[in-house]
């Protein structure tokens, strides 16, 4: 008889599309409200084969949200790196944000900001925060070096504006959660983007 298993998992077990099938889980669901029985039926594997991939529904969150950053979100880290200035990289954010968290044949809103809602999990919930913090301490970077280079007035609370930059985005994400219309996050989107500091002028 030939095994239908290897090393505890289905033969022709594909890792790396069973972990995007729960990502997509985690992001509809979050952590605390996702069981292990149920990532088991999404990925086609028993409880056994599941900790014998991933170790657990604990450690495969942690990979989750790594590979939806990676491959789902990062957008700000993108902006970050592709904009000139601060201003240009927060605005494309912001932009970009209403189309992120609203795409056809996705879950709604963000895994990074949604995926720890409702649990008790400390761990849990500083490893999300710890991934939120960075990338809000990218931002604050991208923002003092705009400061520092005298295109950014010097009174620019830098701390405050990435901090309401990714309030911003919660928001949005929480809203498109709450299934509303593209068109009201891009409304959001827009008035956030007026309130951003301004670049001065060296004319």
């Amino acid at each position: 008889m030939t095994s239908t298993t290897t090393h505890g998992r289905p033969r022709g077990f594909d890792r790396e599309a069973a972990l995007d099938r729960a990502v997509r889980l985690f992001w509809r669901k979050g952590y605390e409200t996702t069981s292990v029985r149920e990532l088991g039926s999404e990925l086609g594997i028993g409880q056994p084969s599941l900790y014998n991939a991933f170790s657990g529904k604990r450690a495969l969150f942690d990979e989750a949200v790594e590979v939806y950053d990676r491959k789902y979100g990062g957008f700000v880290e993108v902006a970050l790196v592709e904009e000139e200035t601060a201003v240009d990289a927060m605005r494309r954010v912001l932009t970009e944000a209403p189309m992120q968290y609203t795409r056809q044949g996705l879950p709604c809103g963000c895994l990074v900001f949604g995926g720890d809602a409702g649990t008790d999990d400390s761990d849990v919930r500083a490893w999300l925060s710890n991934v939120r913090n960075e990338k809000t301490r990218g931002l604050k970077g991208k923002i003092q070096d705009d400061v520092s280079a005298g295109v950014l007035p010097e009174d620019t609370d830098v701390e405050d504006v990435a901090a309401y930059v990714m309030a911003v985005l919660s928001g949005l994400a929480q809203r498109a959660r709450d299934e509303a219309p593209r068109r009201e996050l891009e409304g959001i989107a827009r008035i956030a983007i007026a309130a951003l500091p301004r670049t001065q002028s060296h004319d």
